[in-house]
């Protein structure tokens, strides 16, 4: 038994065994003889200090005499985490949110990591780096040009290159392609490098982008072709088929190439970028990699930071746009700084899902590709309208051509047909009013559509990701879109708040005469309207400068 210099034991406490050493000291002669002229206060703090001392409680050092008492206990230290299932269950909440699209996390790891180590290891060109050649085409955003570099051993090493002269949306271009470089090099043309040239006197700044060249073949190039889709079997395999031609062969050729796109479109969208200009013209072939690609990304937005997102500006070709024509609501303000925009980008992508937009636009891709008779731009513009006056259903516009269609429109619907009538399926997935009733590019591909065996040229990787699509049978995200929606819904009428939709319902009623609540309500909506435009319109005025500062001041300055 351990007994303290008051003679207390310690051995009451259960399970204890504890020791208590104190050094020698010389202790004052009031403190040890318990004189009477010592005050009782004094005397009461020093018995009540030793018998605290002398039981073992762990005080801090200001009240405990550090290295004057030492205080050992025979009890299993827990020096680990202690899981429990509320933990658990937060952690998983706070994973889930993390890696759900477009990406708190891989997004600060690209912005604040890859993106600083890459400007460190890249290529630098100059514009007298290179050769102009042939001129490729020429869009809203800039002329592009076949190249080679003016270094013969450079030139010899690194092969031909593209360069694209931008005057307007250079800088987004280049922020968008260094982007998809470090995410989803895969989905889009191999960039190369993009400066912005020194400005010369009566012209504005100039910017120059350069990928490696992979071919000029488009897909409207080769579609426009009498002998699509086998002209496109050729490049994919290398060879033709041991397969007599008809719809069967057609339709495999154009399964792989929808599973092509999907897939370039689904890095695009896992990264939190919307193209907004999905179209046969926007799409290479690049026969390196033999693979279809997507190109111009002047009109993309990057929604994980906001980059050319303004809520009501659009930029789009209406032959192939989505009928919402908005990517976000217009409600939704201009994003704020970049850290605060990244961390919020999950909420704001499963209230709007922008990734839609695109997903709208490749299904006329698809719908083109089938029926030889909807290549043109006169008959999708014919068909778009004949599509709104069915209220963009494709079952009622099908039914009112159907009957009195042309053998190459005949023919589309027999190849959509097959196998029961999935490619239909899928179609009719993709192309629909409401950009929520939409299916996603993961989705799409988890569509029994691409569950026939045999898809020509698909990678190693890429037959994976089909596996696990096929798999699951739906988004592997669904976890993660579950815990965001809840976040990102504004409640319902039973929890007490109205959902976006309808709110809008609200706004569309007309006042009554006899219904002074329903007045007062669409008076108190007038009003939220115009506060919340006034504030997003200061909002838009006070961060355009900011905004037009920070993610363009890295783009190198041509020497």
């Amino acid at each position: 038994m351990a007994t303290s210099s008051l003679g207390l034991s310690t051995s009451f406490l259960p399970g204890h065994d504890t020791r208590l050493r104190r050094r020698r000291r010389a202790a004052p002669a009031a403190a040890s003889s318990f004189r009477p002229v010592v005050a009782s206060a004094e005397l009461g703090a020093e018995v009540g200090r030793q018998l605290v001392e002398a039981v073992g409680v762990g005080l801090p050092c200001t009240v405990m005499a550090c290295g004057d008492v030492i205080y050992r206990s025979t009890l299993p230290h827990n020096d680990g985490l202690t899981i429990t299932a509320p933990g658990v269950a937060l952690a998983l909440a706070a994973a889930s949110y993390l890696w759900a699209t477009p990406g708190v996390a891989p997004g600060f790891f690209d912005m604040f990591v890859l993106a600083f180590a890459e400007r460190l290891f890249r290529p630098t060109f100059r514009k007298d780096d290179f050769v102009p050649g042939k001129k490729l085409g020429e869009g809203a955003f800039g002329v592009v040009y076949k190249a080679s570099l003016a270094d013969p051993k450079a030139a010899e090493k690194q092969g031909d290159v593209v360069v694209k002269k931008a005057t307007e949306y250079g800088a987004v271009e280049i922020w968008m392609n260094e982007r998809v470089r470090r995410a989803c090099a895969s989905s889009c043309a191999d960039f190369l490098y993009g400066f912005r040239e020194s400005k010369t006197k009566g012209k504005g700044e100039e910017y120059w982008l350069i990928w490696r060249y992979e071919g000029e073949d488009t897909l409207s190039a080769l579609m426009q072709s009498k002998e699509f889709p086998y002209n496109v079997e050729t490049k994919i395999l290398g060879n033709v088929q041991d397969l007599p031609k008809g719809i069967a062969r057609e339709n495999k050729i154009v399964q792989t190439v929808m599973g092509q796109l999907l897939f370039a479109l689904d890095g695009l969208h896992s990264t939190g970028i919307v193209h907004r200009d999905i179209k046969p013209q926007n799409v290479i072939f690049s026969e390196e990699s033999r693979t279809f690609k997507i190109i111009d990304l002047g009109a993309a937005a990057d929604l994980r930071v906001g980059i050319n997102y303004i809520p009501k500006e659009f930029l789009l070709d209406p032959r192939y746009a989505a009928p919402e024509q908005y990517i976000m609501s217009t409600q939704t303000p201009s994003a704020p700084s970049a850290p605060v925009a990244t961390a919020l980008s999950p909420v704001l992508w499963q209230l709007n899902l922008p990734d839609r937009f695109d997903i709208y636009s490749l299904g006329l891709i698809y719908l083109q590709m089938a029926f030889p008779a909807l290549r043109t731009d006169s008959s999708l513009i014919q068909f778009n309208r004949q599509l709104k006056r069915c209220n963009y259903d494709l079952e009622a516009w099908r039914n009112l051509v159907e009957p009195r269609a042309t053998p190459d429109l005949r023919r589309g619907f027999d190849i959509l047909d097959l196998d029961g009538g999935i490619g239909w399926e899928l179609l009719t997935s993709m192309v629909r009013y409401k950009a929520r009733q939409r299916t996603s590019a993961k989705a799409a591909l988890a569509h029994p559509y691409f569950n026939s065996e045999g898809l020509l040229g698909l990678s190693v990787m890429q037959n994976l990701r089909l596996q696990l699509f096929r798999a699951t049978q739906k988004d592997y995200s669904e976890a993660a879109r579950w815990i965001i929606g809840l976040m990102a819904k504004s409640g319902t009428e039973e929890g007490g708040g109205f959902t976006e939709a309808q709110l809008q319902e609200l706004r569309e009623i007309k006042p009554k005469k006899d219904s002074a609540q329903q007045n007062m309500l669409a008076s108190m909506l007038r009003v939220q309207r115009k506060i919340v435009r006034t504030i997003s319109e200061s909002m838009d005025e006070l961060t355009s400068q900011r905004k037009s500062i920070w993610w363009s001041r890295w783009i190198p300055r041509e020497e």
